[in-house]
């Protein structure tokens, strides 16, 4: 034992690679341990204790301090450091008073930096963790990593670190080697993190499986995804679409997608189409440096402006509209007492009884009898004693009993524009706790948010079924791609519709379509009369253009 040496580190000709452990008599492999350290070499999963060390250490939040312990801890002898992001250097453009001969000093000194020229790069080059810190608590904002293998043991380091980081808001992980499995491990530890969270960025992992899409599940907190350089193809852009919005599910917490530098065609471009058909949170969207042809650019024009329902979308509006009707009419206190008031209707009108009568005789029912809403009444009424009896802040849906309460403390005025009020209530409650309007949702259906797209007005032309078309797309790249003057005429009708269609200043807030498009670098003259109506189309549609325009304006009118 003690004559044994430990194994020297692995090397290779670009950079130190992390995952060197002591070894005791034999050497590992990386990522594994000594034989001695621990028998197995499982990574156990993400959350549970460190098997070497019985203590579990706890997180200050300094990362630089935290991952260094825990990679001592975990047996690891050369392992990245965390340095702070270097910035870009301003160029230092010389004036026309200064020496253009270089002095004997300044040759000395680029002497001497030649020198260390390779150290240098090397230790650029070498595996680091680069952070960005916040101006004021230097705490970790957004964390960057490059060029070197991340292991799935180092995963779960970062899976004990990473939480203690309060104010994390990005993680942006470039040519790190990722796998489907390490990727499952990464989509593991997101939900342990802050929930600052919102940007994710792997640029340079392709993956075999292409399993991208996974970070657009129903719980992901992702609000901007970056996936470029990752070889995704039409099999790949078909799960990303089914991610975005299906005819029962959608995304709704995605702002942006970066697809950019992919092997995306025709066919993966009608998947992202499909993808939108029905999303109502996607911004940003960028498909440039891609393989889309007209047939493509046809399928992304359709759904951003008027398009047909299919025969499943249309069986699907009917059941939600039916599905709808019927929670309203459960939702309603007065429901019972109204269908009770219709039959003694139909009684008394076969009496003799004028149906003038028996309006008065309703209205004296709702002013004087607090008592008698009838047993029916009291029946749909348990539900709410049961949870006024549960205390505020236990249930999620508490703003919904607190409505019926409030009707029922007015002793027995329980009118339809009451019924109104207590719903604009309602929505403004439930605008204060984001969680409460997810819950809510769920089980009142009256959230903004969580109305189907298929709800929203349509038009009914020759039998057919019409959406508006998606106009909560604000920005989309299409650089550098395939599209000739076909395409190019489907997207100028796109332009045309929504410009005929645009909200007028001074509007209530809401979908407005198309601010950005980009179409240049694609396989068609920049002079095309078409491309040139679209960019003049978009230009005053533009907020980057307009912000510009008015900061020339004061310009203009001083001089």
């Amino acid at each position: 034992m003690s004559g044994e040496a430990s194994a020297p580190p692995a090397t290779s000709p670009r950079a130190p690679r992390p995952g060197i452990q002591k070894s005791s008599g034999a050497v590992t492999k990386k990522g594994d341990r000594g034989a001695k350290e621990k028998p197995a070499t499982v990574l156990p999963p993400v959350g549970e204790e460190e098997p070497k060390n019985p203590e579990e250490y706890q997180c200050a939040g300094n990362l630089e301090v935290d991952f260094a312990e825990l990679c001592t801890r975990w047996g690891y002898t050369d392992f990245p450091k965390v340095v702070t992001r270097p910035r870009p250097q301003l160029t230092f453009a010389p004036s026309a008073s200064t020496s253009e001969k270089p002095t004997l000093d300044d040759q000395r000194l680029s002497g001497s930096c030649s020198l260390n020229s390779l150290e240098s790069k090397y230790v650029y080059f070498r595996p680091t963790i680069q952070v960005e810190l916040e101006p004021e608590d230097k705490s970790v904002k957004e964390i960057y990593i490059r060029g070197w293998k991340v292991e799935e043991r180092i995963l779960g380091i970062f899976s004990k670190c990473l939480p203690s980081l309060s104010q994390l808001q990005a993680i942006n992980l470039w040519k790190v080697g990722l796998t489907d499995k390490t990727l499952t491990t990464f989509i593991a530890l997101l939900p342990l993190c802050s929930s600052t969270l919102r940007k994710v960025s792997l640029e340079g992992n392709p993956l075999p499986e292409q399993s991208y899409h996974k970070l657009m599940g129903a719980d992901s907190t992702i609000a901007h995804l970056s996936l470029r350089n990752n070889n995704i193809d039409d099999h790949g852009a078909r799960l990303l679409g089914q991610a975005l919005s299906t005819l029962h599910s959608c995304n709704r917490t995605l702002v942006s997608l970066n697809l950019g530098f992919n092997h995306i065609g025709d066919e993966g471009a009608g998947y992202i189409a499909d993808g939108l058909r029905l999303n109502r949170s996607l911004l940003w969207l960028s498909l440039a440096h891609n393989r889309i042809q007209d047939k493509g650019a046809l399928k992304l024009a359709e759904v951003l402006r008027p398009f047909e329902l299919t025969h499943i979308e249309v069986v699907e509006r009917r059941r939600l509209l039916l599905e709808k009707g019927s929670q309203e009419r459960s939702r309603s206190p007065s429901t019972s007492r109204h269908g009770d008031s219709k039959t003694e209707r139909d009684k008394n009108q076969l009496m003799g009884v004028s149906s003038f009568a028996l309006v008065e005789k309703d209205k004296t029912q709702t002013v004087k009898t607090p008592k008698g809403l009838g047993k029916k009444k009291e029946k749909s009424g348990e539900l709410v004693k049961k949870e006024e009896k549960s205390g505020p802040g236990q249930s999620p849906t508490q703003g919904t009993p607190k409505k019926e309460d409030s009707a029922k403390a007015g002793k027995g005025k329980v009118t339809i524009p009451e019924q109104k009020l207590s719903k604009g209530k309602g929505a403004k409650t439930g605008s204060k706790e984001k969680r409460s309007i997810l819950m809510e949702s769920e089980l009142v259906g009256e959230a903004a948010e969580t109305v189907s797209p298929l709800l929203e007005p349509v038009e009914h032309r020759d039998g057919k079924v019409f959406m508006p078309g998606n106009k909560v797309l604000l920005h989309l790249n299409l650089l550098r791609n395939r599209i000739t003057e076909v395409g190019l005429e489907a997207f100028l009708t796109v332009v045309q519709h929504q410009a005929q269609f645009a909200k007028p200043k001074g509007t209530s807030k809401g979908p407005v379509g198309l601010l950005w498009l980009s179409l240049a670098k694609n396989c068609f003259s920049p002079q095309c009369p078409a491309y040139t109506m679209i960019q003049e189309m978009m230009l005053p549609r533009d907020p980057i253009n307009k912000s510009k325009h008015k900061e020339e304006e004061p310009v203009a009118s001083c001089t």
